[in-house]
């Protein structure tokens, strides 16, 4: 819907929009602590005796980053059932 001034008006649901934002903070310190993790074990590699642990925050951050898509995925069944299956989900925008 747009008005007299051009500006698009989008209107979301309370509840979607309390949603997508909650998703969006998940995923958002999702992503800090696979950039924490994987910063961590590179500088732990820098030394041998720290190779063991470092390793294992490597594979830490792996582990978060399967953990993406299963934020996403959790998101679009959330965001379905509140809207019901015969609406139509064009939210690629808000993938994250």
């Amino acid at each position: 819907m747009t008005d007299d001034n051009h500006n698009l008006t989008i209107r979301i649901g309370h509840d979607e929009l309390i949603i997508r934002q909650r998703y969006q903070v998940l995923s958002i310190v999702n992503d800090v602590l696979i950039g924490v993790w994987f910063l961590i074990g590179s500088f732990m590699f820098f030394s041998d005796e720290w190779v063991f642990a470092g390793t294992c925050l490597f594979v830490i951050g792996s582990v978060e980053m399967l953990i993406r898509p299963v934020i996403r995925l959790a998101r679009h069944v959330h965001l379905q059932r509140i809207r019901g299956p015969e609406t139509p989900t064009t939210d690629a925008t808000y993938d994250f």
